[in-house]
């Protein structure tokens, strides 16, 4: 974790401590709205409603839909975000306030009570070596989920003032480098020109190709060791530092860059090595090439040869590994991380979702009975000892086996009728408003089509929020 950014943040929670202290005081150390996705699809279907009202000749409701539809809806959306206050999350707003006056549920989750955070990445821009990342954090605990997504200012501050304080078993590998790496563009700028970093045009005309401990390989030649001075080791740590903020940020030909000097002066680090191996796997998911990915899981597989008995570094490695769908070094990392430090959580999580993929069903239990076992975190505890008496159930019960199965079955059925449906519902759209000009009756056969498209994807909504649910288990007579 970068110990500047940590303490930054114990000495706002200091500062908000003090402000708590304070009669009639409430602080915010960081808000962001939430995903506004469910507000645009509400805006969609009543602005598709207002449409079908015009056609019907009912001016007076369509104006109203429109209305609410391009107006309040937008509205709540702007004021229905997710505070922050250093020891709680909570969602404000007027939608959150009905939904808790109508629930009983206050809506609320301490970071203590967090029992995963998940954080996806989603390229929307690519252009000369940059990508534009969307990050969406999803964080779970007590039966409550918060979803927010990056778009700026407020989501950085969160990240900076909550991320460091969750524990590190609970928080996935995006999250972490989050937590580690995201900054400032401007402050990366000004980084940039610190440590003399290529400019963007030499970068984008030079050849991504470099060796591996390509000193090793000249010293051994020459029969001579070349001396590395304490300054450019310290050098090479802030160009991996840079490496990782320039990678999050999307800017991978410069991260490249830093990597490259870095790997130049500790060729056998292996942190290092893990953190190109991100770089690698980043670019070949932008780029679309299997080569690079290739170069990925060799960096990867170098790294957890220089892991020595570092724990922590061969835990993520194992995640690395399944990312990649190697589950087999996955599984020797993470039993390699266990043999060093037997209370390692997220290593036994590794083997328990390694187990999974082998349908393993006895060592899946096993493991998250253990990992329930040498965790210290009581939200952590209650996260893995629920896992285990879920797959438990799994195994001992077959009726309920099949009827999860069947669960799982029609949850991956409807997210196929949920995407064609949209891609059905845009199509007609566009026929119904092109076709008069050819034939009124196709543009009738349009807005035909885009209804009953539209009833099915709100549907599959439906439908989906309802099959997400583990179901309960029969009790027993």
């Amino acid at each position: 974790m970068n110990d500047t950014k940590q303490i930054e943040a114990l000495k706002s929670l200091a500062d908000a401590a003090k402000e708590r202290s304070r009669p009639g005081k409430e602080t915010v150390l960081a808000s962001v709205r939430v995903s506004p996705g469910a507000y645009l699809a509400v805006s969609s279907v009543l602005t598709f409603s207002a449409a079908l009202l015009l056609r019907s000749d009912k001016d007076g409701w369509a104006l109203i839909a429109i209305t609410v539809a391009w107006t309040l809806v937008p509205a709540l959306a702007l004021t229905d975000r997710i505070a922050f206050d250093g020891q709680s999350l909570i969602r404000r707003g007027l939608v959150p306030s009905l939904l808790r006056l109508v629930s009983g549920q206050s809506g609320e989750l301490k970071v203590a009570d967090f029992e995963r955070v998940d954080t996806n990445a989603v390229r929307t821009l690519r252009r000369r070596g940059r990508v534009r990342y969307r990050y969406r954090s999803q964080i779970i605990g007590r039966g409550v989920g918060f979803v927010f997504a990056s778009g700026g200012r407020r989501y950085r501050e969160m990240v900076q003032r909550l991320f460091p304080l969750i524990h590190e078993d609970k928080i996935d590998l995006r999250t972490r480098e989050l937590r580690d790496y995201l900054c400032d563009p401007k402050s990366l700028g000004l980084e940039v020109q610190s440590l003399q970093l290529a400019s963007s045009d030499v970068i984008d005309n030079a050849t991504s190709e470099f060796k591996l401990a390509r000193k090793k390989e000249n010293s051994q030649e020459t029969g001579q060791t070349p001396e590395i001075s304490a300054s450019d080791v310290e050098r090479a740590v802030l160009l991996r530092q840079l490496g990782n903020r320039l990678r999050v940020a999307g800017r991978l030909r410069e991260a490249g860059e830093a990597f490259r000097r870095a790997l130049n002066v500790l060729p056998g680090d292996g942190w290092l090595l893990y953190d190109f191996s991100r770089l690698l796997r980043s670019q070949a998911s932008a780029l679309g090439d299997a080569r690079i990915l290739s170069r990925a899981r060799a960096a990867l597989r170098l790294s957890s040869m220089r892991a020595d008995e570092d724990a922590v570094l061969l835990t993520v490695i194992g995640e690395g590994f399944l990312e990649c769908n190697e589950a087999r070094r996955a599984e020797r990392s993470f039993q390699r991380a266990i043999d060093l430090d037997p209370r390692t959580y997220r290593a036994r999580l590794g083997l328990a979702d390694v187990a999974l993929r082998n349908g393993k069903l006895a060592h899946v239990i096993h493991q998250y009975r253990d990992a329930a076992h040498v965790s210290s975190e009581k939200a952590l505890v209650v996260y893995a000892r629920r896992e285990a008496d879920y797959y438990a159930r799994l195994n001992e019960d077959d009726d309920y086996l099949s009827a999860e199965l069947r669960r799982i079955n029609w949850l991956q059925a409807f997210t196929r009728i949920r995407r064609l449906a949209a891609r059905i519902t845009n199509a007609s759209i566009l026929v119904a408003l092109v076709g008069p000009f050819v034939d009124p009756a196709i543009g009738g056969l349009g807005w035909a089509l885009a209804s009953s498209s539209l009833v099915a994807w709100l549907t599959s909504l439906f439908a989906l929020k309802f099959l997400s649910r583990r179901r309960q288990p029969r009790p027993v007579e």
